[in-house]
């Protein structure tokens, strides 16, 4: 139903907001249409991210073995279109411009993922100096810009998959707890932020029951092109080994690096905000189904001490069970939490589900999911606009959870590769997102930071360079991979300066090379 334009201008006086389109941006996306960088507190910081595989290219070069994802990525899957991280957008050859760009940018922060088969081609013993100095003069450069380094981003190296079936075997926690070992040694002198693993609930549930991402296990009829794994069962299994291994890793670091370098260490997760999609009872506990499968599957046993009852219940003996010792030392083991968000999904009620003898994670759950989109978006080319639900679900962190210390790792807005540098949808998405974000601070989120994903367009995860999410183009048929700054770089780095936020667009001197 469309508002009329004298309802508008009397609701605007009522509730004192003094631009007519403020109104209009207010009811439809329910977060007034102002603010500042000053309006947030001064230690909270903005930033930007990518991830390894994604940006930097060199998979072969100076010593670098192949990871999961270069297989996965040459494996034919066909929404990646016969692209692949061979050369990425050649991050590691472009780094120094793009640290430029990010002091252009005004960024504060800026979070980026380690290659472990870069620094350790064999996944454990020698260190390869090429990659150690890379590493090296790469945060050396970028000091400047708070470093936030993500130890796994989907890319064990291969060699422990072959080895021993990678995450699938206990054997994995060990060699991750060493290799994080050897990055806080080198590294934790200068990174005083660090992520276990980026969207361990995605990386289980995609890389083991869909078959989506790496290393693209799974089982039919549950996943996509299943040449190998058992989706009813890896996927439990894997999470409780990335739970592991990650509380033994925050042990380390804790025990051995925490007093002398005074630094933070946490997990990521991707928070899907779920909706009922009607109000009727059964709807409503089927979103809270959702929300402790997808987020109380990893964060009920880093706050509570063991998975959700329902998540228990549903998997039967199908998921492992912690001994006393593990427990203990999992919960607790986390600095601040991680999550990326990007929408709303909403979820109806499906018992049905659960009456099949074989089952995965998703069945598990017990719903079906339902897109709604509003406002003409092209989902999924785009995301439906839904700054509330970030606002919820920070919400929810905070009441489920004991409010404890969040960085938004990831949130923004997907396009068409190659449309245009007038990236006014992504614009009008982060706007909204951020002005969501200060309302959930102003009641009360112990919110830390927010990245926008990504700093530059890059290698998707679900798309390869279909599209990009990038404040930077970045041009694939020139060989010099040139970078150009979209209309929603301008307009962080104008917000970042202090400025108000959605207009006017000021542009700032953001190079064009």
């Amino acid at each position: 139903m469309t508002m009329s334009n004298s309802v508008l201008l009397v609701l605007s006086l009522l509730l004192g907001i003094g631009n007519y389109a403020d109104i209009r941006f207010f009811f439809v996306y329910g977060v007034v249409d102002e603010y500042r960088r000053y309006d947030f507190p001064s230690e909270f910081v903005f930033g930007a991210g990518t991830s390894a595989y994604q940006v930097e290219g060199a998979v072969q070069e100076d010593g670098r073995s192949l990871s999961i994802w270069d297989t996965f990525a040459h494996s034919g899957v066909p929404w990646y279109n016969g692209e692949n991280g061979d050369v990425a957008i050649d991050g590691y050859h472009k780094y120094k411009e793009d640290i430029e760009l990010m002091a252009d940018t005004g960024l504060e922060a800026y979070r980026f993922s380690i290659s472990w088969s870069r620094l350790i081609p064999n996944g454990r013993g020698s260190i390869n100096v090429k990659g150690l100095q890379f590493y090296n003069d790469f945060i050396n450069r970028l000091i400047a810009h708070e470093p936030h380094v993500t130890l796994h981003h989907f890319d064990l190296p291969q060699i422990l998959e072959d080895e021993y079936g990678g995450w699938i075997s206990r054997k994995s926690v060990k060699d991750f707890v060493a290799y994080a070992d050897v990055c806080f040694r080198e590294f934790g002198d200068r990174v005083l932020h660090w992520t276990t693993f980026n969207e361990a609930n995605i990386f289980a549930l995609f890389g083991y029951d869909y078959g989506y991402s790496p290393p693209g296990r799974c089982s039919s009829p549950f996943g996509t092109n299943c040449s190998k794994g058992d989706s009813t069962s890896e996927p439990y299994l894997v999470a409780h080994h990335l739970l592991l291994a990650h509380a033994s890793t925050v042990r380390l670091y804790h025990r051995k690096y925490k007093a002398m370098q005074q630094g933070f260490i946490g997990i990521n997760v991707l928070g899907f905000w779920f909706e009922p999609y009607t109000n009727t009872t059964e709807d409503v506990k089927a979103a809270q189904r959702a929300n402790d499968f997808y987020l109380g599957w990893f964060l009920n046993p880093l706050v509570n001490g063991d998975y959700p009852e329902i998540v228990k219940k549903n998997a039967g003996n199908r998921i492992p069970t912690f001994t006393k010792l593990q427990l203990e030392r999992i919960k607790g083991s986390f600095d601040f939490l991680g999550i990326n968000h990007y929408s709303t999904l909403y979820v109806k009620d499906n018992p049905m589900s659960l009456e099949t003898d074989t089952r995965d994670a998703i069945a598990d759950m017990a719903v079906t999911y339902k897109f709604r989109t509003t406002g003409g978006e092209n989902f999924p080319t785009q995301f439906p606009m839904a700054p509330l639900s970030l606002q919820k679900l920070l919400n929810y962190v905070k009441e489920e959870y004991g409010n404890p210390p969040i960085y938004i790792h990831e949130n923004g807005q997907k396009q068409p590769h190659n449309v245009t540098l007038m990236d006014t949808p992504r614009v009008e998405y982060l706007h909204a997102y951020i002005g969501a974000l200060l309302d959930a601070l102003r009641n009360g989120s112990n919110t830390k930071g927010y990245f926008v994903w990504s700093f530059l367009d890059l290698f998707e995860a679900t798309g390869g360079f279909t599209y990009g999410f990038g404040l930077y183009y970045v041009d694939l048929d020139d060989k010099e991979f040139t970078r150009y700054p979209k209309l929603s770089a301008h307009w962080y780095a104008n917000f970042l300066k202090g400025n108000v936020g959605p207009v006017p667009i000021r542009y700032t001197n953001t190079r064009r090379r």
